[in-house]
């Protein structure tokens, strides 16, 4: 960034750090609010796994705890998307910090009265998931309403200092609170910060937010479509299932490892997770010096054998202080593996679907925790954890392998702004009557060379039109004339169709677009054709 002196001589201003949008009054507050309910959650994980941790079958029963929490946002990530993007978010994180107070407060209260079984217990947690599941993408997507556009990269990297803060402070408050006043007490705790970030978002007063007027229904699907029909979000997906249904073993078995193994009580529990939380922070300080060194495929395989060499150093060690330092370099490998995909996919993602994008990664993200701690959790009941872990770390590595023949797709020279290059449709029907489903057909006069181009873009073709909202694709050939050449996709509706039409498209569309029409000669020509009304 530069600027002129009062001299006229050139100054170049020092690009925005880090911490520069907490000097912003408003996010500063909702963000020391997050922190506090996100402190909040990570305590009543450690109450909850505490409180099961002597039940029989407590290998199954403490894994199911992550189970629960993560189980939630495979239900609800993608409406919750929906939902951030449809209504008032300051008033639909309100709604969300209510429930979760009830929620809390009923823990505390059939905790102390001992009223509290493993069922309920469990049934409980998956109620705070859930108010967390709809309450992430409502958050996230408040940042660029709240801080100005060259803020929006530091806010997101304090987002994410934000969890691992949390993570790092309140397992280890929750620890002594355990030992010093019990588990009732940490899920009081927890409720005072649902208490205490709801009334932060009361106190923000701003007129009510008009969103967008896309069906719920239809906006749900075009996610669904999106991701299905882009190569770039599907891989960044797999990597990220193939790393963290190995690495949940450690989260989801922790707490019996810390009792049955180390022989530490609910403080050293905390401890533990305390470093888990500590190395994720260093992770994501030193992560950028990483980047710059390694490409984001080195990053991955890299932390993915970290990992899985941390987690051979935990389960093979009786010594306490040696089980908590391996915890270091695992937080960091976390860390460094969910922010090099997340990166990838925040800068892939078109603004029209990126909430919906990013509710599918963090569906995979949970729903791969969900069904892998069930997974570990009866593992280790038959097999014994130091078997689970050493399994765990043997698919991590293999993971770490597998990233050379499935690596991230390099999207560094894409144009992924939006791009309305498309003419408007002319149309001269009521396009009320004919409410159904709509064919766009684009007519192609190819010859020679020209023609194994066009055939060879096809696959290009095929998936831009059903990533931006064709429900089918087709290109057919004459056989009267070779070199007549029907491109045909589907859209479910007119109001859709126009979508494509008004923004949905980006830069890169436009580059295929551009190369198919150039092909045809003539210039290619487009027709639209509705569902004819049925007979009255």
């Amino acid at each position: 960034m530069t600027s002129l002196s009062p001299e006229g001589s050139v100054v170049v201003a020092a690009p925005p750090t880090t911490w520069a949008p907490l000097r912003i009054g408003l996010f500063r507050w909702l963000w020391l609010g997050a922190l506090v309910s996100n402190i909040g959650t990570w305590m009543q994980t450690v109450g909850a796994q505490w409180l099961l941790v002597h039940e029989a079958h407590a290998a199954t029963l403490v894994s199911l705890v992550q189970t629960a929490q993560a189980l939630p946002i495979v239900l609800l990530a993608f409406p919750a998307g929906v939902l951030a993007d449809s209504f008032d978010r300051r008033l639909l994180l309100i709604g969300v910090q209510g429930f979760q107070t009830l929620a809390a407060l009923l823990l505390t209260v059939l905790t102390a009265a001992n009223r509290m079984t493993p069922g309920l217990l469990l049934s409980l947690t998956f109620a705070l998931g859930a108010g967390a599941a709809v309450q992430a993408p409502a958050y996230q997507a408040l940042v660029p309403d709240l801080v100005p556009r060259p803020l929006i990269p530091g806010a997101s990297v304090l987002g994410s200092i934000n969890i691992n803060l949390a993570r790092a402070i309140g397992p280890a408050i929750a620890g002594l609170v355990v030992a010093r006043a019990g588990v009732p007490a940490v899920f009081a705790l927890d409720l005072a910060t649902f208490i205490a970030f709801g009334l932060v978002l009361l106190a923000w007063r701003r007129e009510p937010e008009t969103r967008g007027d896309e069906p719920f229904l239809p906006a749900l699907l075009a996610g669904g479509r999106y991701v299905r029909h882009a190569p770039v979000v599907r891989r960044i997906l797999l990597r990220c299932a193939m790393f963290v249904v190995p690495a949940s073993v450690l989260w989801a078995l922790l707490a019996v490892v810390a009792q049955q193994r180390l022989d530490l009580g609910a403080g050293g529990y905390g401890i533990m997770l305390g470093a888990l939380g500590v190395g994720s922070i260093c992770g994501a300080l030193v992560l950028p010096r990483v980047r710059g060194r390694l490409n984001p495929n080195r990053v991955l395989a890299a932390a993915m054998l970290l990992y899985a060499v941390a987690l051979v150093v935990l389960i093979a060690t009786w010594t306490p202080w040696l089980g908590v330092l391996a915890l270091l370099p695992a937080g960091m490998a976390w860390i460094a593996v969910l922010a090099t995909l997340n990166a990838s996919l925040q800068t892939f993602l078109p603004v029209w679907v990126r909430a919906r994008g990013l509710a599918a990664f963090q569906l995979v993200l949970f729903g791969s925790m969900a069904a892998a701690g069930a997974v570990w959790g009866v593992a280790a009941e038959h097999f014994g954890l130091t078997m689970t872990y050493l399994t765990a770390a043997a698919l991590l590595l293999v993971g770490a392998a597998a990233g050379a023949a499935l690596p991230l797709h390099d999207t560094a020279g894409l144009d992924r702004a939006p791009a309305a290059f498309w003419p408007d449709p002319q149309v001269a029907l009521d396009v009320r009557r004919h409410p159904g489903t709509v064919l766009v057909t684009n007519t192609y006069w190819v010859s020679g060379e020209n023609r194994e181009q066009l055939l060879a873009l096809g696959p290009e073709l095929r998936r831009m039109r059903r990533r931006t909202g064709g429900t089918s694709w087709s290109l057919y050939v004459d056989a009267a004339d070779p070199s007549r050449f029907v491109e045909q996709f589907t859209v479910a509706s007119w109001s859709e169709h126009l979508l494509q039409h008004a923004g949905r498209l980006t830069g890169s569309d436009r580059e295929i677009d551009l190369r198919a029409r150039s092909l045809s000669d003539p210039p290619p020509e487009v027709a639209h054709l509705l569902t004819a009304p049925e007979d009255e």
